[in-house]
């Protein structure tokens, strides 16, 4: 099943074109990861992918309908989006903000249940911050309030999560915890990933597609083995990239 497809998008801030005539199409079970050096687009086309900013041309749509044409709340439903980071306003316990992610699952007049909450904590517990439910958000290191947000994200349970480096602020550790866990959304759960990423052996680990931009308008988009080859990484990148396998992984190493 398409969970989300783009039909001759464009992107372009000004007269800088930062994706031109992307045609892509995501599936169940899939992790795309949006590839490319700092500055050549990759926040602002996960933004146009989220409904956040209109497409400059072309089209996005989530299942057999056009992004526009869907309510707010339907597509709140359909796709859950992680931002590079949170800024929190005001003081609140973790789980009330974790428990955000089943608004748009409620109508106008009923509040948050028991399996709410049970969904909540056990979001909590996958990404490693059981017990964390009462801490005010706003004591959080930047790693967890990372992965809070990802929490929230598993609470809304959409079929399509798109998150900009969800993988930033997080130690080795944790960087490798929350891949499993994205790798097993896909593969136990069916949800579909898009998500940016700068760690290239990381990536290689957890990708089934890639999305790469160049930096130059072009998107090169397949399977994550025709896309992260050693001649498209390095030129995309401006440096001589070689893989190394180890450990039954593929890394990537500056030549």
């Amino acid at each position: 099943m398409t969970l989300l497809s783009t039909r001759g998008l464009a992107v372009r801030i000004g007269a800088r074109v930062l994706v031109e005539s992307l045609d892509l199409q995501l599936q169940r079970g899939e992790v795309w990861c949006l590839l490319g050096p700092n500055g050549v687009g990759k926040t602002t086309l996960l933004h146009t992918l989220a409904g956040a900013r209109a497409p400059s041309a072309g089209t996005v749509w989530l299942g057999e309908r056009p992004l526009a044409e869907r309510p707010l709340a339907e597509q709140a439903c359909w796709r859950g989006f992680v931002p590079q980071a949170v800024h929190d306003a005001f003081a609140a316990p973790v789980l009330d903000v974790v428990l955000q992610g089943r608004h748009p699952h409620l109508s106008r007049w009923h509040w948050e249940g028991e399996s709410d909450r049970a969904l909540a904590l056990a979001a909590l517990a996958r990404v490693g911050l059981a017990g964390f439910e009462a801490r005010d958000v706003t004591t959080l290191s930047g790693g967890e309030r990372q992965r809070v947000a990802l929490a929230t994200l598993l609470t809304q349970d959409p079929p399509l999560a798109l998150l900009d480096e969800p993988l930033a602020h997080l130690d080795l550790a944790q960087q490798l915890r929350v891949a499993e866990l994205l790798a097993a959304e896909a593969r136990e759960r069916g949800r579909g990933l898009l998500l940016s990423i700068h760690d290239l052996s990381l990536a290689q680990r957890l990708a089934t597609h890639a999305l790469l931009l160049p930096g130059d308008g072009r998107a090169i988009a397949g399977p994550a083995a025709e896309v992260m080859t050693e001649a498209a990484l390095s030129a995309a990148f401006g440096h001589p990239l070689t893989p190394h396998t180890a450990h039954g992984h593929r890394w990537w190493l500056p030549a």
